[in-house]
Protein backbone atom coordinates (compact mmCIF):
# COMPACT_ATOMS: atom_id res chain seq x y z
CA UNK A 1 0.00 0.00 0.00
CA UNK A 2 2.74 2.33 0.88
CA UNK A 3 6.18 0.87 -0.47
CA UNK A 4 7.82 3.97 0.72
CA UNK A 5 7.14 3.33 4.21
CA UNK A 6 10.04 2.25 6.51
CA UNK A 7 9.33 -1.30 7.45
CA UNK A 8 9.36 -0.16 11.13
CA UNK A 9 6.25 0.14 12.96
CA UNK A 10 7.92 -0.85 16.64
CA UNK A 11 5.80 1.53 18.73
CA UNK A 12 8.70 3.67 19.66
CA UNK A 13 9.60 4.27 15.93
CA UNK A 14 6.01 5.32 15.25
CA UNK A 15 5.96 7.75 17.98
CA UNK A 16 9.17 9.05 16.70
CA UNK A 17 7.70 9.56 13.02
CA UNK A 18 4.59 10.95 14.19
CA UNK A 19 6.13 13.98 16.93
CA UNK A 20 7.57 15.27 14.00
CA UNK A 21 4.13 16.53 13.28
CA UNK A 22 3.22 17.81 16.44
CA UNK A 23 -0.85 17.72 17.38
CA UNK A 24 -2.70 20.88 15.73
CA UNK A 25 -4.83 22.22 18.06
CA UNK A 26 -8.69 22.99 17.04
CA UNK A 27 -10.47 25.46 13.93
CA UNK A 28 -13.09 27.21 14.44
CA UNK A 29 -16.49 25.68 13.12
CA UNK A 30 -19.85 26.24 12.39
CA UNK A 31 -20.32 22.10 11.81
CA UNK A 32 -21.11 19.83 14.08
CA UNK A 33 -18.35 17.62 15.01
CA UNK A 34 -17.02 14.44 16.74
CA UNK A 35 -13.66 12.82 17.38
CA UNK A 36 -12.36 8.99 17.26
CA UNK A 37 -8.93 7.96 18.86
CA UNK A 38 -6.77 5.54 16.78
CA UNK A 39 -4.96 3.78 20.05
CA UNK A 40 -1.47 2.01 19.86
CA UNK A 41 0.07 -0.23 22.16
CA UNK A 42 3.53 -1.45 21.93
CA UNK A 43 4.75 -5.12 22.24
CA UNK A 44 8.46 -5.98 23.28
CA UNK A 45 10.21 -6.90 19.71
CA UNK A 46 7.01 -6.62 17.61
CA UNK A 47 5.01 -3.98 15.47
CA UNK A 48 3.16 -1.97 17.86
CA UNK A 49 -0.66 -2.91 17.36
CA UNK A 50 -4.01 -0.71 16.76
CA UNK A 51 -7.55 -1.19 18.26
CA UNK A 52 -10.40 -1.39 16.52
CA UNK A 53 -13.59 -1.68 17.68
CA UNK A 54 -16.89 -3.54 15.72
CA UNK A 55 -19.81 -1.10 16.56
CA UNK A 56 -22.90 -2.82 17.79
CA UNK A 57 -25.84 -3.10 15.47
CA UNK A 58 -28.13 -0.32 16.41
CA UNK A 59 -31.01 1.63 13.55
CA UNK A 60 -30.34 4.56 15.10
CA UNK A 61 -26.71 4.22 14.09
CA UNK A 62 -25.62 5.21 11.02
CA UNK A 63 -22.01 3.26 10.91
CA UNK A 64 -23.94 -0.15 12.49
CA UNK A 65 -21.74 -2.78 13.11
CA UNK A 66 -19.26 -0.99 11.39
CA UNK A 67 -15.22 -1.68 12.05
CA UNK A 68 -14.42 1.56 13.46
CA UNK A 69 -12.12 3.92 16.36
CA UNK A 70 -13.55 4.68 19.61
CA UNK A 71 -15.35 7.95 19.48
CA UNK A 72 -18.44 9.98 19.03
CA UNK A 73 -19.93 12.86 18.86
CA UNK A 74 -18.65 16.36 20.71
CA UNK A 75 -20.71 17.25 23.76
CA UNK A 76 -21.18 21.15 24.96
CA UNK A 77 -18.67 20.24 27.95
CA UNK A 78 -15.85 19.08 25.78
CA UNK A 79 -13.11 22.08 26.09
CA UNK A 80 -11.76 20.72 22.78
CA UNK A 81 -12.46 17.95 20.02
CA UNK A 82 -9.17 16.31 22.05
CA UNK A 83 -11.47 15.85 24.99
CA UNK A 84 -14.23 14.10 22.92
CA UNK A 85 -11.72 11.94 22.12
CA UNK A 86 -10.36 10.88 25.35
CA UNK A 87 -13.80 11.31 27.07
CA UNK A 88 -15.69 9.04 23.90
CA UNK A 89 -12.70 6.50 24.88
CA UNK A 90 -13.47 6.05 28.09
CA UNK A 91 -17.26 5.54 27.94
CA UNK A 92 -16.92 3.04 25.25
CA UNK A 93 -14.07 0.34 26.02
CA UNK A 94 -13.43 1.91 29.77
CA UNK A 95 -9.60 3.19 28.68
CA UNK A 96 -8.48 6.19 29.99
CA UNK A 97 -5.86 8.11 28.15
CA UNK A 98 -5.53 11.28 30.17
CA UNK A 99 -3.80 8.84 32.40
CA UNK A 100 -2.15 6.03 30.40
CA UNK A 101 -1.42 7.42 27.13
CA UNK A 102 0.44 9.93 25.13
CA UNK A 103 -1.50 11.75 22.54
CA UNK A 104 1.33 11.34 18.87
CA UNK A 105 -0.83 13.12 16.33
CA UNK A 106 -4.12 14.59 14.44
CA UNK A 107 -4.81 13.15 11.71
CA UNK A 108 -6.68 15.30 8.89
CA UNK A 109 -10.43 15.78 9.17
CA UNK A 110 -12.75 13.98 6.84
CA UNK A 111 -16.48 14.67 6.60
CA UNK A 112 -18.77 12.63 8.35
CA UNK A 113 -20.72 10.60 5.35
CA UNK A 114 -23.00 7.77 6.02
CA UNK A 115 -24.93 5.76 3.74
CA UNK A 116 -23.26 8.07 0.53
CA UNK A 117 -24.44 11.10 2.17
CA UNK A 118 -22.92 14.00 3.81
CA UNK A 119 -23.59 14.22 7.46
CA UNK A 120 -22.61 18.22 7.93
CA UNK A 121 -20.58 17.11 10.73
CA UNK A 122 -16.60 16.88 10.26
CA UNK A 123 -14.44 14.01 12.87
CA UNK A 124 -11.19 14.62 14.03
CA UNK A 125 -9.21 11.48 13.94
CA UNK A 126 -6.45 11.77 17.38
CA UNK A 127 -3.55 9.14 17.32
CA UNK A 128 -2.22 8.03 20.67
CA UNK A 129 0.14 5.61 22.34
CA UNK A 130 -0.35 3.40 25.24
CA UNK A 131 2.32 4.09 27.89
CA UNK A 132 2.90 0.91 29.21
CA UNK A 133 2.87 -2.83 27.77
CA UNK A 134 0.63 -5.06 28.80
CA UNK A 135 -2.87 -6.36 28.38
CA UNK A 136 -4.68 -3.45 28.68
CA UNK A 137 -7.56 -4.91 29.75
CA UNK A 138 -10.95 -3.06 28.29
CA UNK A 139 -14.58 -3.03 29.44
CA UNK A 140 -17.07 -2.34 26.41
CA UNK A 141 -20.35 -0.45 26.90
CA UNK A 142 -23.13 -1.39 25.40
CA UNK A 143 -22.47 0.50 22.12
CA UNK A 144 -19.39 -1.96 21.15
CA UNK A 145 -19.59 -5.24 19.84
CA UNK A 146 -16.43 -6.54 19.70
CA UNK A 147 -13.19 -4.88 20.42
CA UNK A 148 -9.77 -6.09 18.11
CA UNK A 149 -5.85 -5.35 18.55
CA UNK A 150 -4.15 -5.60 15.54
CA UNK A 151 -0.65 -4.97 13.71
CA UNK A 152 0.01 -2.15 12.80
CA UNK A 153 2.89 -2.91 10.28
CA UNK A 154 0.65 -5.36 8.19
CA UNK A 155 -2.33 -3.08 7.50
CA UNK A 156 0.73 -0.74 6.32
CA UNK A 157 2.42 -3.08 3.68
CA UNK A 158 -1.05 -3.20 1.89
CA UNK A 159 -1.62 -6.94 3.89
CA UNK A 160 -5.09 -8.12 3.56
CA UNK A 161 -6.01 -5.52 1.40
CA UNK A 162 -9.74 -6.34 -0.26
CA UNK A 163 -12.77 -4.44 -2.08
CA UNK A 164 -15.78 -4.18 -0.55
CA UNK A 165 -19.05 -3.92 -2.41
CA UNK A 166 -21.31 -1.52 -1.34
CA UNK A 167 -24.72 -1.14 -2.99
CA UNK A 168 -25.47 2.84 -3.15
CA UNK A 169 -29.00 3.86 -4.74
CA UNK A 170 -28.83 0.86 -6.97
CA UNK A 171 -24.97 1.28 -7.98
CA UNK A 172 -22.75 -1.71 -6.87
CA UNK A 173 -19.60 0.57 -5.76
CA UNK A 174 -16.08 -1.57 -5.34
CA UNK A 175 -14.68 -0.03 -2.62
CA UNK A 176 -11.45 -0.07 -1.04
CA UNK A 177 -10.93 -1.82 2.05
CA UNK A 178 -9.08 -4.25 4.56
CA UNK A 179 -9.70 -7.64 6.21
CA UNK A 180 -8.53 -7.75 9.28
CA UNK A 181 -8.91 -11.38 10.43
CA UNK A 182 -12.21 -11.77 8.58
CA UNK A 183 -13.70 -8.10 9.34
CA UNK A 184 -13.49 -6.00 7.05
CA UNK A 185 -12.61 -2.00 7.16
CA UNK A 186 -13.77 0.45 4.76
CA UNK A 187 -15.57 3.97 5.02
CA UNK A 188 -14.29 6.51 6.87
CA UNK A 189 -12.03 3.99 9.47
CA UNK A 190 -10.11 3.31 5.89
CA UNK A 191 -9.65 7.00 5.06
CA UNK A 192 -8.28 7.57 8.71
CA UNK A 193 -5.82 4.75 8.63
CA UNK A 194 -4.74 5.68 5.48
CA UNK A 195 -4.30 9.07 6.42
CA UNK A 196 -2.37 7.80 9.03
CA UNK A 197 -0.36 5.86 6.79
CA UNK A 198 0.49 8.85 4.73
CA UNK A 199 1.48 10.53 7.33
CA UNK A 200 4.44 8.23 8.72
CA UNK A 201 5.95 8.03 4.84
CA UNK A 202 5.94 11.84 4.96
CA UNK A 203 7.75 11.59 7.86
Amino acid sequence: MFPGVSDSYDLASVAARLARHGVRGDVATTDKQAAVAAILRGREGADAEILLIRRATHPSDPWSGHMAFPGGRRDASDASLLQTAIRETREEVGLDLATHADVLARLPDIPAVARGRRLGMTIGAYVFALRHEGEHLLAPNDKVAETVWTPLGPLARGEGAAVFPYNHEGVLLELPSIDVGGRIVWGLTYQMLHALFALLQRA
